[in-house]
Protein backbone atom coordinates (compact mmCIF):
# COMPACT_ATOMS: atom_id res chain seq x y z
CA UNK A 1 0.00 0.00 0.00
CA UNK A 2 3.02 2.44 0.74
CA UNK A 3 4.37 1.73 -2.88
CA UNK A 4 0.60 2.46 -4.30
CA UNK A 5 0.53 5.86 -2.20
CA UNK A 6 3.94 6.68 -3.37
CA UNK A 7 3.36 6.12 -6.86
CA UNK A 8 0.07 8.35 -6.74
CA UNK A 9 1.67 11.15 -4.85
CA UNK A 10 4.80 10.92 -6.64
CA UNK A 11 2.40 10.86 -10.32
CA UNK A 12 0.72 14.32 -8.67
CA UNK A 13 3.82 16.14 -8.22
CA UNK A 14 4.95 14.92 -11.38
CA UNK A 15 1.16 16.65 -12.42
CA UNK A 16 1.72 19.37 -10.73
CA UNK A 17 5.23 20.20 -12.29
CA UNK A 18 4.10 19.64 -15.41
CA UNK A 19 1.31 22.05 -15.35
CA UNK A 20 3.83 24.68 -13.28
CA UNK A 21 5.88 24.40 -17.01
CA UNK A 22 3.10 24.55 -18.75
CA UNK A 23 1.87 28.12 -17.18
CA UNK A 24 5.33 29.21 -17.01
CA UNK A 25 5.60 28.61 -21.01
CA UNK A 26 2.06 29.00 -22.44
CA UNK A 27 0.25 31.70 -19.78
CA UNK A 28 1.04 34.17 -22.07
CA UNK A 29 -0.48 32.98 -25.28
CA UNK A 30 -3.45 30.87 -23.85
CA UNK A 31 -5.07 34.13 -22.07
CA UNK A 32 -4.53 36.16 -24.95
CA UNK A 33 -6.41 32.98 -27.24
CA UNK A 34 -9.07 33.71 -24.47
CA UNK A 35 -8.82 37.39 -24.52
CA UNK A 36 -9.37 37.31 -28.63
CA UNK A 37 -12.07 35.09 -28.26
CA UNK A 38 -13.94 36.70 -25.44
CA UNK A 39 -12.48 40.48 -25.98
CA UNK A 40 -12.83 40.51 -22.02
CA UNK A 41 -10.19 40.95 -20.31
CA UNK A 42 -11.63 39.38 -16.85
CA UNK A 43 -13.70 36.55 -18.52
CA UNK A 44 -10.09 35.62 -20.66
CA UNK A 45 -8.41 35.46 -16.95
CA UNK A 46 -11.57 33.44 -15.18
CA UNK A 47 -11.14 31.09 -19.11
CA UNK A 48 -7.23 30.90 -18.72
CA UNK A 49 -7.13 28.79 -15.42
CA UNK A 50 -9.97 27.14 -16.38
CA UNK A 51 -8.07 25.73 -19.24
CA UNK A 52 -4.94 24.96 -17.20
CA UNK A 53 -7.54 23.50 -14.42
CA UNK A 54 -9.07 21.50 -17.71
CA UNK A 55 -5.53 20.46 -18.39
CA UNK A 56 -4.24 19.44 -15.29
CA UNK A 57 -7.92 16.90 -14.71
CA UNK A 58 -7.15 15.50 -18.02
CA UNK A 59 -3.35 15.05 -17.61
CA UNK A 60 -3.71 11.34 -18.07
CA UNK A 61 -5.47 11.46 -21.48
CA UNK A 62 -2.98 13.74 -22.74
CA UNK A 63 -0.20 11.59 -25.24
CA UNK A 64 2.67 14.17 -24.39
CA UNK A 65 2.74 15.43 -27.88
CA UNK A 66 1.90 18.90 -29.37
CA UNK A 67 1.19 20.18 -26.00
CA UNK A 68 0.93 23.23 -27.17
CA UNK A 69 -1.99 22.66 -29.51
CA UNK A 70 -3.60 20.48 -26.74
CA UNK A 71 -4.02 23.24 -24.50
CA UNK A 72 -5.26 26.03 -27.01
CA UNK A 73 -7.85 23.70 -28.44
CA UNK A 74 -8.57 23.22 -24.27
CA UNK A 75 -9.05 26.90 -24.28
CA UNK A 76 -11.11 27.34 -27.25
CA UNK A 77 -13.32 24.61 -26.71
CA UNK A 78 -13.82 26.74 -23.12
CA UNK A 79 -14.17 30.17 -25.01
CA UNK A 80 -16.82 28.73 -27.23
CA UNK A 81 -18.96 27.25 -24.15
CA UNK A 82 -18.23 30.44 -22.41
CA UNK A 83 -19.83 32.59 -25.79
CA UNK A 84 -22.81 29.96 -26.14
CA UNK A 85 -23.68 30.43 -22.61
CA UNK A 86 -23.06 34.13 -22.55
CA UNK A 87 -25.06 34.94 -25.68
CA UNK A 88 -28.68 32.98 -23.85
CA UNK A 89 -28.09 35.79 -21.22
CA UNK A 90 -30.81 38.29 -21.39
CA UNK A 91 -30.43 41.77 -23.16
CA UNK A 92 -27.63 44.14 -21.76
CA UNK A 93 -29.00 47.56 -19.88
CA UNK A 94 -28.56 50.50 -21.44
CA UNK A 95 -25.73 51.71 -19.28
CA UNK A 96 -24.00 48.56 -19.72
CA UNK A 97 -24.13 48.96 -23.78
CA UNK A 98 -21.93 52.03 -23.63
CA UNK A 99 -18.93 50.38 -20.46
CA UNK A 100 -18.40 47.71 -23.37
CA UNK A 101 -17.81 50.05 -26.17
CA UNK A 102 -14.74 51.38 -24.19
CA UNK A 103 -11.39 49.96 -25.08
CA UNK A 104 -9.02 49.88 -22.25
CA UNK A 105 -5.81 48.00 -23.34
CA UNK A 106 -2.81 47.65 -21.28
CA UNK A 107 0.65 47.74 -22.81
CA UNK A 108 1.05 44.29 -22.13
CA UNK A 109 -2.22 43.12 -23.69
CA UNK A 110 -1.13 44.60 -27.02
CA UNK A 111 2.82 43.22 -27.05
CA UNK A 112 0.76 39.89 -26.67
CA UNK A 113 -1.86 40.60 -29.17
CA UNK A 114 1.36 41.47 -31.66
CA UNK A 115 3.25 38.45 -31.13
CA UNK A 116 -0.11 35.94 -31.92
CA UNK A 117 -0.85 37.62 -34.67
CA UNK A 118 2.67 37.50 -36.02
CA UNK A 119 3.26 33.99 -34.85
CA UNK A 120 0.54 33.31 -37.16
CA UNK A 121 1.49 35.04 -39.90
CA UNK A 122 4.55 33.40 -39.92
CA UNK A 123 2.31 29.91 -39.62
CA UNK A 124 0.33 31.32 -42.90
CA UNK A 125 3.24 32.24 -44.83
CA UNK A 126 4.40 28.91 -44.12
CA UNK A 127 1.45 27.12 -45.40
CA UNK A 128 1.64 25.65 -49.45
CA UNK A 129 -0.07 27.44 -52.14
CA UNK A 130 -3.23 28.04 -52.30
CA UNK A 131 -3.90 27.48 -48.56
CA UNK A 132 -1.13 30.67 -47.90
CA UNK A 133 -2.72 32.95 -49.61
CA UNK A 134 -6.65 32.16 -48.67
CA UNK A 135 -5.15 31.80 -44.83
CA UNK A 136 -3.42 35.19 -44.92
CA UNK A 137 -6.34 36.77 -46.14
CA UNK A 138 -8.93 35.20 -43.95
CA UNK A 139 -6.78 34.84 -40.83
CA UNK A 140 -4.20 37.85 -40.60
CA UNK A 141 -6.19 40.72 -43.34
CA UNK A 142 -9.57 38.97 -41.39
CA UNK A 143 -11.09 39.71 -44.97
CA UNK A 144 -14.88 37.83 -45.58
CA UNK A 145 -15.37 34.88 -47.65
CA UNK A 146 -17.16 36.68 -50.57
CA UNK A 147 -14.48 39.18 -50.45
CA UNK A 148 -11.74 36.43 -50.86
CA UNK A 149 -13.69 35.02 -53.42
CA UNK A 150 -14.14 38.09 -54.99
CA UNK A 151 -10.58 38.80 -55.30
CA UNK A 152 -9.36 35.28 -55.83
CA UNK A 153 -11.88 34.91 -58.69
CA UNK A 154 -12.62 31.38 -57.29
CA UNK A 155 -16.06 30.05 -56.22
CA UNK A 156 -17.24 30.62 -52.33
CA UNK A 157 -17.42 26.79 -51.76
CA UNK A 158 -13.67 26.35 -52.87
CA UNK A 159 -12.55 29.38 -50.90
CA UNK A 160 -14.50 28.01 -47.40
CA UNK A 161 -12.93 24.45 -48.40
CA UNK A 162 -9.69 25.83 -48.43
CA UNK A 163 -9.87 27.98 -45.32
CA UNK A 164 -11.46 24.58 -43.45
CA UNK A 165 -8.33 22.24 -44.97
CA UNK A 166 -5.85 25.85 -43.99
CA UNK A 167 -7.57 26.28 -40.18
CA UNK A 168 -6.32 22.32 -40.06
CA UNK A 169 -2.58 22.54 -41.57
CA UNK A 170 -2.11 25.66 -38.70
CA UNK A 171 -3.53 23.80 -36.10
CA UNK A 172 -0.74 21.08 -37.28
CA UNK A 173 1.55 23.57 -37.35
CA UNK A 174 0.92 25.36 -34.52
CA UNK A 175 1.84 21.82 -32.44
CA UNK A 176 5.07 22.20 -34.10
CA UNK A 177 5.97 25.52 -32.97
CA UNK A 178 5.07 26.85 -37.01
CA UNK A 179 8.18 24.96 -38.42
CA UNK A 180 7.43 24.13 -41.80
Amino acid sequence: MNEDTKEKGGGRIDKEKQIAIWLSDYQNLVFTLCYKMTNNYFEAEDLAQETFLAAYAHLEQFDGKHEKAWLCRIAVHKCLDFLKKDRRRVLPQEETVFLDCVETETVEGQVLENEVKQELQTCCESLPSPYKEVAISYFCDEKEVVQIAEEQNRNIKTVQTQIYRARAKLQKLYGKGCVP
